[in-house]
């Protein structure tokens, strides 16, 4: 089951991708050839692309590529390490909590307002919803980071090897 969610996190990154660049690539064509482009395409790009920062935040916390200063932590092994690592990931974790709780309430409250986006006029809960699943995300991970700390896998995996 952690496989297919992670397998289709991985998918749902690579074809929103490919999506984005489509439609930004025809509002270039449209706007530039034929002197005119609809304005969903860039709207739509748009929110596609905060989907994907979100939901790929959740990915790199798996990946344990995102950005942190190795220089101190670097001089600790064993249970100091594992300590100041758990630290680490129970500080984020509570950030991603804060980003779900808060990313909801803002979801409910765009729900509730009735608010759309200007081109497509599609519901702002919508778009909004990249920040409680990018922050659930997000802290999952950092829950099956903090239980792999303790089994001894507290390095990066430079070798390719990816946590799961």
């Amino acid at each position: 089951m952690v496989k297919k969610f992670a397998k289709a996190e991985e998918a749902f990154l690579v074809l929103t991708l490919i999506v984005m660049v489509a439609l930004i690539f025809g509002q270039v064509i449209g706007r530039y050839v034929f002197s005119n482009a609809p304005s969903w395409t860039e709207e739509l790009a748009r929110y596609i692309h905060i989907f994907q920062v979100w939901i790929g935040a959740s990915y790199a916390v798996k990946l344990r590529e995102h950005i942190r200063v190795e220089a101190f932590i670097g001089l600790f092994k064993g249970v100091p390490r594992k300590i100041l690592e758990t630290i680490s990931a129970l500080i984020w974790f509570a950030l991603a909590l804060f980003l779900a709780y808060f990313g909801t309430q803002l979801v409910l409250s765009s729900l509730n307002n009735g608010q759309v986006t200007p081109a497509m006029q599609l519901p702002m809960w919508i778009p909004f919803l990249a920040i409680p699943l990018g922050g659930l995300g997000m802290a999952i991970r950092l829950v099956q980071q903090i239980v792999q700390i303790w089994r001894g896998d507290y390095e990066m995996h430079k070798d390719g090897e990816l946590p799961i």
